[in-house]
């Protein structure tokens, strides 16, 4: 990186609010070599430190993606779910955004079978069959859905346990953190001076409190994770067998679905 471009994205971040840190009665200790001074009592973050911690961050994102491993971004605060939603949405990213459920990638095959359950729900098949149902059994089946979407909507593209996790604000998210560290799962996260960004495998440290900032990181991260990503190479024959034995796995689901699913009882007329 040239020293025009990081003067260049110091002022992008600068403009955009994300020197601003916390109160000094807030600031982690572990976060002060990254404050460039105090100013009335808040901690002002040093940008050049922010934009080489971007910069390797992004390079890391890059080269994980030209390996084809799999990422799973988290922001379930009101700053950072929206666009965290929007982009992983546009380009096919398992995303968590309502809440990080205690126990996620420790029990990754049970979650996994809620996914399913609601991976199915959206089969055409299945959809069909809950025609069938009275309405008020149909409610209910879709009040149930719903929370599944709630819950496990952002999954619905991933299949096994992630290879990185992406992080919006670490210190909200902590247990995502800690799950992430038990598994020696790599992290990417966005931390402002409230938290301890050793415990980060590539820390930015910026502003995580404003809407814009974090669009802006967003975006950073994500954008270097698609422009590069690129699928591992399969052999036909696998993928061929991988198609056959879901094509079952689906037929089989929408076959327990539609026996369980209490049929709408019609009236004979005389």
């Amino acid at each position: 990186m040239t020293n025009d471009t990081q003067l260049a994205q110091v002022k992008k971040l600068f403009d955009l609010g994300a020197h601003l840190g916390h109160k000094k009665n807030r600031l982690h200790p572990k976060a002060r070599k990254n404050v460039y001074t105090m100013l009335n009592g808040t901690s002002v973050i040093d940008l050049t430190k922010t934009v080489e911690q971007l910069s390797k961050a992004k390079k890391f994102l890059a080269d994980s993606a030209k390996e084809g491993k799999i990422v799973l971004v988290v922001g379930t605060k009101k700053t950072a779910s929206p666009v965290i939603r929007a982009f992983s949405e546009k380009n096919k990213l398992a995303y968590i955004t309502a809440k990080w459920l205690p126990g996620l990638l420790t029990n990754f095959k049970t979650i996994m079978n809620n996914v399913k359950k609601l991976r199915d729900y959206h089969e055409s098949d299945t959809q069909a069959e809950i025609k069938e149902l009275v309405k008020h059994e149909r409610t209910q089946l879709q009040k149930a859905m719903n929370k599944l979407d709630r819950l496990y909507g952002g999954m619905l593209t991933i299949t096994k346990r992630p290879d990185i996790l992406i992080i919006i604000d670490v210190k909200k998210e902590k247990n995502a953190v800690k799950e992430a560290q038990t598994y020696n799962i790599p992290i990417v996260g966005l931390a402002d001076t409230n938290a301890d960004p050793d415990e980060i495998t590539f820390p930015v440290v910026a502003n995580d409190d404003d809407s814009t900032v974090v669009e802006y990181i967003v975006h950073e991260l994500l954008g270097a994770y698609v422009t590069a990503f690129k699928l591992p190479e399969v052999k036909v024959a696998e993928v061929v067998e991988v198609k056959k034995e879901e094509v079952k796995e689906v037929k089989k689901e929408v076959k327990k679905v539609a026996k369980k699913a209490p049929k709408k009882t019609v009236k004979k007329t005389k």
